[in-house]
């Protein structure tokens, strides 16, 4: 059995719904093409598609194997092209992988303008705060603030983010600007359930003094939107990275607090698994998304460092 027909043949099923759709697709009889999915279906062990008299569906392996097998053979369109010296064009799809902040703030709108630039490619983005095993569950790539994760994984840094202590106008108004670090203790505060210690926060002063100033407040939440929207709203103080807050700071609705104090900082990553030959999408897509983040950091560096009411 040839494999790669074999898989060729089952995508253009999964596409055209019928056998004989796709057999037409491929120049093939029905017969043949039939075959040739019931010899995957033996050597894989397990049934890809439920057959009835009206309709075709794919069972929960079948899914599982089409999105894997439409990458494959991206793939391998791909290394012919480049194989040929042609032009290669990338198409077939990226999984990644990012946190919700991430996802919103930075990784939706490059994946927006890069589409606009190579629209054979698609994306399957998976938004989760949970540190995932990009090579168990089977990504392409994911962008990581702060640890990269496993020593199995290639990892490019694409920026920095820092801390930013902010409050809406509102709320200062009703219960007063902090004028000291001490003054945190009789405040608000908003704290992020997902970080290492989200009811102390790091702070450095002009000297290069860290102080870790705990806080305490009416909301904890694992997510950082609702804190930002609930900060604008005048709830309490927020401390969450400069890439979620720029465009409430740009537009007066958030502004910064005892801002001669500087916030913690890390770096974010391009994250993908170790692989010798790294896929014309996702390479593409890394160059494209580390220029987006270039211009993000420009923007949101202004919008931080606006002066203040």
């Amino acid at each position: 059995m040839d494999r790669w027909l074999a898989m060729e043949a089952f995508v253009r099923v999964v596409e055209s719904g019928t056998f004989v759709g796709a057999a037409e697709r491929l120049g093939m009889s029905t017969s043949s093409l039939s075959r040739l999915v019931a010899d995957l279906e033996q050597h894989l062990g397990a049934r890809l598609l439920n057959r009835t008299t009206r309709r075709l569906s794919l069972t929960e392996s079948g899914q599982s194997y089409y999105e894997r097998c439409v990458t494959l053979l991206a793939d391998l369109a791909e290394a012919e092209a480049i194989a040929g010296q042609a032009a290669a064009e990338p198409r077939g799809t990226v999984r990644i992988t990012c946190s919700h902040s991430m996802a919103e703030q930075r990784v939706a709108p490059a994946v927006a303008s890069f589409v606009a630039r190579h629209p054979a490619v698609k994306f399957d983005l998976v938004v989760s705060d949970r540190m995932v095993d990009l090579v168990e569950e089977g990504f392409d790539l994911a962008v990581r603030v702060g640890p990269v994760g496993s020593d199995r994984l290639v990892a490019r840094r694409l920026g920095t983010m820092q801390f930013l202590l902010c409050a809406a106008p509102s709320y200062l108004e009703r219960r007063g600007v902090p004028g000291r670090l001490e003054d945190l203790a009789d405040h608000d505060a908003l704290t992020y359930a997902y970080s290492s210690t989200p009811r102390v926060w790091r702070l450095s002063g002009t000297n290069g003094r860290i102080h870790d100033v705990r806080v305490a407040g009416k909301l904890h939440a694992n997510s950082g939107e609702a804190l930002r929207s609930a900060a604008m709203a005048g709830l309490g103080l927020i401390y969450e990275p400069d890439f979620l807050l720029a465009d409430a700071l740009r537009r007066g609705q958030l502004v910064r607090v005892l801002p001669e104090y500087t916030g913690a900082t890390g770096d974010i990553w391009a994250v993908y698994p170790s692989r010798r030959h790294l896929s014309l999408k996702v390479r593409l897509y890394v160059e494209h998304v580390a220029q987006a983040f270039a211009t993000f950091e420009a923007v949101a560096g202004a919008a931080v460092s606006a002066p203040q009411q």
